[in-house]
């Protein structure tokens, strides 16, 4: 057993999410959203580098110490697996691992509407994550190709970076890609994804123009394609991949895009109040022929507008989903006005509301 592996044990027992071990400091933890220091010595640059090094693949050392960054999955069996980032910081070395559930929860149990679970029986289109870092993007994509694993009887394609969830083959044949290991790139593993007869890709990131560009022939060629966004909101996805492309390509795009888009779900994390862990809430754009029709016109400016009328599609705007969690007792007023995107709605709920000067 790696020496590292205590504060893996630690961290699972405490139901913490991420553990963060830097050079000059404590380890702590992330539990419930919160980060709490253990009660342990501050770590020495040297002495991080030995427990750090001691489960990093050798080729990943010569990366990290080449480049100061690097991605990695650690594994311990019956336990858990973890997302490793290594980074270089003013006091040396720095590390932060997420913790990844070896099974794999189903959209019922994490509490998404049932649209969520219907989108993994969609024939073909592209269907988006979003939302920052640490939302639970990856548990949801998990949730859903779980249950197209079950239910359908296809040819599904992970591409990440890395691995994650490990998903094992059920009704369909599922191969796991990791970037780096197994190809070079998301985008590399796109393309030949294309030739190896994939029913359903998921990209793990959508990070730049050669993998949405990718990404989206794929989804309009007859593929069924999940891929996450780090953006805010529904509008804001379409904007950012439409943008990302150079000004004499964006007529085209917004025509791909429209065509071959089928849903937008974007989510924010709440500690609950209620019990001990924490809830999702999910703003849900459905691709209707009008939500199309904005897409091509650049009207996208009147998505919220769609997605409000739209509630008998699935669709639902964050407040609405906020509101949802609120009026449950499983969040708290104060995190519901923080994090909505119409204050004032939120505001009566407050005991002491406070003095926001962006609502001049």
């Amino acid at each position: 057993m790696a020496k590292i592996d205590a504060f893996f044990h630690l961290m699972h027992d405490q139901g913490a999410s991420d553990l963060h071990l830097v050079a000059g400091q404590q380890p702590a933890l992330r539990i419930r959203g919160e980060i709490e220091r253990i009660k342990y010595d501050k770590l020495t640059n040297e002495e991080l580098k030995v427990l750090l090094y001691e489960i990093t693949p050798e080729h990943k050392i010569k990366q990290f110490e080449e480049t100061g960054d690097i991605d990695f999955a650690y594994e311990i069996p019956s336990l858990a697996r973890y997302r490793a980032n290594f980074f270089q910081q003013k006091h040396g070395i720095g590390a932060v691992f997420r913790e990844i559930p070896s099974k794999i929860a189903t959209c019922t149990e994490l509490g998404l509407p049932s649209i969520v679970a219907k989108l993994a029986t969609l024939p073909r289109g592209l269907v988006l994550v979003t939302g920052p870092t640490g939302c639970g993007k990856s548990t949801t994509l998990a949730a859903i190709i779980d249950e197209a694993n079950r239910l359908r009887k296809d040819h599904i394609i992970t591409i990440e970076d890395p691995i994650e969830f490990v998903h094992q083959t059920q009704g369909c044949i599922i191969n796991q890609r990791e970037v780096g290991i197994h190809t070079k790139s998301f985008a590399a593993a796109l393309r030949g994804a294309l030739r190896e007869d994939p029913d359903i890709i998921l990209v793990g990131e959508m990070r730049d123009l050669e993998t949405m560009s990718l990404a989206l022939e794929a989804a309009s060629t007859g593929h069924l394609v999940f891929a996450t966004v780090h953006t805010t909101n529904a509008a804001k996805t379409v904007d950012r991949i439409i943008e990302v492309f150079p000004a004499h390509e964006q007529l085209q795009i917004r025509s791909t895009l429209a065509d071959g888009l089928r849903a937008v779900i974007s989510q924010i994390l709440f500690k609950r109040v209620d019990i001990k862990g924490r809830c999702v809430a999910l703003e849900i754009l459905i691709a209707t022929p009008a939500v199309r029709n904005l897409i091509r016109e650049s009207k996208t400016y009147q998505i919220p507008s769609v997605i409000q009328t739209g509630k008998k599609y699935g669709m639902q705007l964050m407040d609405d989903g906020i509101l949802d969690l609120y009026n449950r007792g499983w969040i708290s007023s104060d995190e519901a006005y923080i994090k909505a995107n119409d204050k004032s709605r939120f505001r009566p709920f407050l005991k002491y509301p406070p003095s926001d000067f962006t609502e001049a």
